[in-house]
């Protein structure tokens, strides 16, 4: 990313990075959790410093139930820096799409992500040195349809990858075997769209006018994949 780069208010962004020489950024699933957590607490004009610290003390491990407890509360009053419309964690890379609500507000909230989840994840695992390949991307979202093709990549493609890995290049072979995958990831955002959590991390946003109903997301899916439309948004994707 170039740092004298402007973000545009009220434009949606893909954004994306992966470990350095594509290393894991996610060694097991607590790894996965706490960037979970990161995107939730970091995604704050307020300090995040020791907050994930003082939660796990005073409740024990950190869980997204604790984080929505502690997020409705209202004696803590949050300042979202972006609004979060999807996201996905991978075990080597990770996805968002995400829309700027304020001046700056997409540098300052992965400036304290990055910072903070590679100090977690160096202390945890022992090890020194940049966590991530450079800068975060950021790639600005044109028009309505990569939007939506954005959603069904981000939420099922990728899990979708777990199982096979080379559909990008080949087409799905087991679009069932894909979907439920995709249906079972709880690290992406696919779950939310379907009806079967309720969001925390994410706002939908202008998904709520384009998908208002989990039929119409489903429908979309299935056009997408079936129709390998992804493959017109590949300038927008982690190469």
């Amino acid at each position: 990313m170039n740092p004298k780069r402007q973000f545009e208010v009220g434009k949606i962004y893909h954004i994306y990075n992966r470990g350095v020489a594509k290393c894991q950024i996610c060694e097991g699933e607590s790894d996965t959790w706490r960037m979970l957590q990161g995107f939730c607490l970091f995604n704050d004009k307020n300090s995040a410093a020791n907050i994930l610290w003082q939660l796990e003390r005073d409740r024990g491990r950190l869980t997204l139930n604790v984080l929505k407890d502690y997020i409705l509360n209202p004696a803590n009053k949050r300042k979202p820096l972006v609004r979060i419309l999807a996201y996905c964690i991978m075990p080597n890379h990770f996805h968002l799409l995400a829309e700027e609500i304020e001046k700056n507000g997409i540098t300052k909230f992965m400036q304290k992500f990055g910072a903070g989840y590679a100090r977690y994840f160096n202390n945890k695992h022992n090890r020194v040195g940049g966590l991530f390949q450079g800068r975060f991307k950021a790639v600005p979202v044109e028009n309505e349809q990569q939007l939506l093709y954005l959603l069904v990549y981000i939420n099922v493609i990728n899990p979708g990858q777990l199982v096979e890995p080379n559909l990008k290049e080949n087409g799905i072979k087991n679009m069932e075997e894909v979907l439920r995958k995709a249906d079972e990831y709880q690290f992406g955002t696919h779950q939310e769209y379907i009806g079967k959590r309720g969001p925390l991390i994410i706002e939908k946003g202008i998904f709520t006018e384009l998908l208002p109903t989990p039929e119409m997301y489903r429908e979309l899916v299935e056009s997408v994949l079936r129709n390998k439309k992804y493959s017109e948004i590949q300038h927008l994707f982690l190469e």
